[in-house]
């Protein structure tokens, strides 16, 4: 009998088939060293990042937006690119695009770009900046090896963007090996609320 053990490592290795060999694109006349996706390329992450060590790659998948506010749910797919260049942090990147229910792409929706910041007592900052005009830092830890639950401490927004007071969001490796993630919002005038979810597949790394 084979253990679940055995199952998942055959599973990673049949995985990184096709996603072993790719990486972020580069400019090759950078002169500083640039961002990678794929632990087996470029610099060596950094060891304060260890603990987001599973989180580095390119993720794509779908998941369901709803909200008290909205007519929804609603379908949407996402690209989440968490790469780095050897220092003591993690670069975030996320696109997403409603989908209509045959699979279709109806538009571009939301993105978000940021940084994942380890600090030596286990903290991790996230800070992350919306297309939408919202500016939010985050706090969390590690709930296990494979998962990292983050709250928001400030939420700063423009003038013309929606009213958002607070956020929370919980990652995690499945065990399959994808990620899946779901987050709860406090905004226009609702209490934490569940708002996202979505099961995303390594594509590179």
């Amino acid at each position: 009998m084979t253990s679940s053990g055995d199952e998942a490592i055959r599973a990673a290795a049949e995985r990184a088939e096709s996603t072993a060999g790719r990486n972020i694109p580069q400019l090759d006349d950078l002169p500083i060293q640039g961002d990678t996706a794929n632990l087996r390329e470029g610099p060596s992450l950094n060891d304060a990042c260890l603990a987001l060590l599973p989180l580095v790659g390119v993720w794509r998948g779908e998941g369901e937006i709803s909200y008290p506010t909205i007519d929804g749910p609603f379908r949407f797919a996402q690209q989440l690119t968490i790469s780095h260049d050897g220092r003591p942090f993690l670069c975030h990147e996320a696109r997403s695009w409603l989908l209509d229910a045959d699979g279709n792409v109806i538009r571009p929706a939301a993105r978000e770009t940021g940084w994942w910041r380890p600090q030596a007592d286990d903290t991790i900052e996230l800070l992350l900046t919306h297309s939408s005009g919202i500016l939010e830092l985050f706090y969390g830890k590690p709930t296990k090896q494979t998962a990292w639950e983050l709250g928001t401490d400030a939420v700063v927004r423009s003038v013309s963007a929606k009213d958002v007071t607070a956020a929370k969001r919980l990652y995690g490796i499945v065990g399959n090996g994808d990620l899946g993630y779901v987050e709860e919002r406090a905004m226009v005038g609702e209490p934490m609320t569940p708002h996202a979810s979505a099961l995303l597949h390594r594509v590179v790394g």
